[in-house]
């Protein structure tokens, strides 16, 4: 029987490609939202072109309730802002430029048309539209709310770990690429879990005779590719 995939990550907000890459090609998809919150992270904002050269945030304004030390599931939304009007607002460069802009600004939209009190719930919406509007639907949940008793982690590497181990059946974990150095692969493999990571191929595309530029939000993605092209990129990617 081959092994379940296994993606356990933070809840990321409109994030990059290779996030989404990771989620598509994954049998399960876990967000880990008990660890503590990360200050100017990705949970929060990510990057989508300014009006001139280069880019800039859209951005979620949060409260913490413990300040640094508070948790991702502890983490909620200032909805007394105006958040979503800006970001519509910032969208706007795409109108002259991209030719999915319409189509992809109902989608940010529709998918910011309801209303969340906390950063996991919302991301995890986001997330779960995404995987509908591209037609690879996913259930996506959070650890918070799975009930799963674990080991106590006793390095950050471990819990990933210690969930895999908690559920139950032989399961392969897969990481981003960018966690490579931080993960202790022996760890895994004394425990009968196989570890990988997702490394994405990107590739540039045409954004409306601007330099290129890399590893913006899957929005920008969006606005300048077809799903089809979208899904081509999302498959470009290996294993480590």
């Amino acid at each position: 029987m081959l092994r379940k995939k296994i993606g356990i990550i933070q809840p990321y907000f409109f994030p990059y490609l290779g996030y989404i890459s990771l989620l598509k090609h994954t049998d399960r998809f876990i967000l880990l939202d008990t660890v503590q919150y990360i200050q100017r992270g990705w949970i929060e904002r990510n990057r989508i072109l300014k009006q001139d050269d280069g880019w800039l945030y859209i951005q979620v304004p949060v409260k913490k309730p413990n300040g640094r030390a508070s948790l991702i599931k502890e983490c909620v939304l200032d909805n007394s802002q105006p958040w979503k009007d800006k970001i519509f607002s910032q969208m706007a460069i795409y109108k002259k430029i991209a030719p999915y802009y319409k189509p992809t600004l109902d989608f940010v939209k529709g998918t910011l048309s309801k209303d969340f009190d906390d950063i996991t719930s919302l991301n995890r919406h986001v997330l779960t539209e995404i995987c509908n509007y591209l037609d690879m639907p996913r259930e996506i949940v959070a650890f918070s709310e799975m009930e799963l008793i674990i080991e106590q982690p006793k390095d950050s590497d471990e819990w990933a770990l210690n969930i895999c181990k908690s559920i139950g059946q032989k399961v392969t974990y897969v990481n981003p690429i960018g966690g490579m150095s931080f993960y202790n692969r022996e760890k895994y493999t004394q425990s009968d879990i196989d570890i990988f990571f997702h490394e994405i191929k990107l590739r540039d595309y045409q954004q409306g005779g601007r330099v290129f530029e890399p590893g913006l939000s899957i929005l920008d993605a969006l606005m300048f590719n077809s799903k089809e092209e979208v899904h081509e990129m999302l498959d470009q990617y290996k294993l480590n």
